[in-house]
């Protein structure tokens, strides 16, 4: 039994076809399908059901794939240690970022992180919130950027800032004469959200008190949508603080009003996994970025 062989066994298990699992592996299908064939010898078990469309581990497979994983993840920690010999910020780390936040937020420090730690390499992935999580757990992503709070104790999590939320609506309506919104005064005014499934259309209604509420039946799929939504005078919305720097035309259309309600706003974090090898790589690049606040947040007391 070789740690190559449980690396297949995890990538298999990981992708559920063996085409991806070789690329994954940067291996041949058939140098893959043969180290697992091995391995399945060695252990006198059968570890996948090859019958269905998509590759799953039998049940004896999924328990062997965990504890394959733990030793790949612990080969892992090994080189990341020797590295720590050199530098712990010279690495490649695969970072990702909610879609709410990512166009917004990035610009501001990727500057401040790269003069402060030249050797790091970030790759980017913009992920909606249980697809980052997801990839967290099976080792796809090293850490992501998010909102709070995150239950999961598997994951270590640094709170970066506040962001609060502002009240957007088109430049003609009544409300923005006012020189601050009343949440109430907004969702009565015909409130805009974000569709199901984003993490920001849940954030802004918690953030609001404003659970259970039945906004309008027309929903965004992106917040530049919403904010097109707004200007073209469908309604008003909640936006991030972030989000609301553009100078546009568009925003030229939109009059934006800071809540009367205080403490309307999201937390945002870094999380990564506990046993990750890059552990201290990542509090290391916490602390850079909760020490360069962006534009119109807040600090994390």
């Amino acid at each position: 039994m070789t740690l190559q062989e449980l690396r297949y066994l995890v990538a298999l298990a990981d992708s559920g076809h063996f085409g991806q699992a070789a690329e994954t592996c940067f291996v041949s299908q058939s140098t893959l399908s043969t180290g697992l064939k091995k391995l399945e010898d060695y252990l006198g078990v059968i570890l996948f059901d090859r019958s269905l469309k998509r590759v799953v581990p039998t049940p004896i497979g999924r328990e062997i794939v965990e504890s394959a994983r733990r030793i790949v993840e612990e080969a892992a920690h090994i080189r990341e240690v020797a590295s720590y010999a050199r530098d712990p910020m010279e690495r490649t780390v695969h970072l990702g970022v909610i879609p709410t936040l990512g166009p917004y937020y990035l610009p501001h420090v990727l500057t401040r992180v790269r003069e402060a730690h030249p050797g790091l390499r970030l790759l980017l992935r913009e992920e909606m919130t249980p697809h980052m999580l997801a990839h967290l757990a099976e080792g796809k992503l090293d850490a992501g950027l998010l909102a709070l709070p995150i239950q999961d104790p598997t994951l270590e999590v640094k709170a970066l800032f506040k962001e609060p939320f502002l009240a957007a609506m088109p430049a003609g309506h009544a409300l923005a004469r006012a020189k601050s919104v009343d949440i109430d005064a907004l969702a009565k005014a015909g409130l805009l959200l974000l569709e199901e499934g984003h993490c920001l259309r849940d954030q802004a209604l918690d953030a609001c008190h404003l659970q259970g509420l039945k906004s309008e039946e027309i929903r965004a799929t992106s917040l530049e949508t919403l904010r097109q939504m707004v200007a073209m005078g469908l309604g008003v919305t909640l936006m991030p603080a972030l989000a609301c720097a553009d100078s546009s035309p568009v925003t030229a259309s939109v009059k934006l009003k800071p809540l009367a309600k205080p403490g309307a706003s999201r937390s945002i974090g870094l999380v990564w996994r506990r046993r990750s090898p890059l552990a201290y790589s990542m509090e290391r690049l916490a602390e850079t970025l909760a020490a360069s606040l962006p534009p119109h947040t807040l600090p994390v007391k």
